[in-house]
């Protein structure tokens, strides 16, 4: 029987050695990358409690107590929307007085153009479309003797002062629900008091001005 001697430096038998080294280092080098996954995910969960617990000191929070770090404001609307209109209303009745003081009575003939196709505005004269604005001012409201007034109108109440006028000439339908008085309005407040101005002389014994 022949003994073949090992030898080494035979290529193949080289070959399975380099393999077999780089198989064991790839197992090694593989655990250390896991072991550095595992390290980061740990040194994430850290900061990440820290940071919580640094927030929780700044903001002062009582979990004992569930106490709320954000404060909610209830605000009724209704409340608001009446506030805002009432606001809105006194601006532009006290724009409307003060505007009166300086009003054209020139200007307010020429803004009633846009009315004359509806309403008449000499004594004893028919009522048209509208009723005859002659004496309007502090008339009492549908109180025009003849004329059809919308039920909206005849039970509102009250009388055509200087601001009611102004009220409801800025959007008739806005301030009396159901008139029949169909006119976009005036909503420039130099507008309406030169017409108010011009309104105030038709009478026999005009209405001061307001103080």
């Amino acid at each position: 029987m022949t003994i073949i001697p090992l030898n080494f430096n035979n290529i193949k038998i080289r070959n399975v050695f380099i393999l077999l080294n780089n198989l064991y280092m790839g197992h090694i080098m593989s655990g250390f990358e896991i072991n550095k996954i595992f390290a980061s995910v740990i040194l994430a969960l850290i900061v990440i409690a820290i940071i919580g617990f640094l927030g929780n000191l700044i903001v002062n929070v009582d979990h004992a107590e569930n106490q709320k770090t954000a404060y909610k404001i209830d605000i009724i609307e209704s409340e608001v929307t009446t506030l805002s209109t009432k606001t809105d209303q006194d601006e532009i009745m006290g724009s409307i007085l003060n505007l009166l003081r300086t009003a054209s009575i020139e200007n307010g003939e020429k803004i009633y153009k846009k009315c004359a196709s509806c309403h008449n505005y000499k004594k004893d004269s028919a009522s048209k479309i509208g009723p005859n604005l002659w004496n309007i001012i502090n008339r009492p409201k549908g109180n025009k003797e003849g004329f059809a007034y919308s039920k909206a109108l005849a039970e509102f109440g009250g009388k055509w002062t200087y601001e009611e006028l102004s009220k409801f000439l800025y959007k008739p339908k806005d301030y009396i629900s159901g008139t029949k008085m169909n006119f976009a309005g005036l909503k420039n407040a130099e507008d309406r008091a030169n017409l108010l101005l011009w309104l105030r002389q038709l009478s026999d014994n005009p209405v001061p001005l307001p103080e």
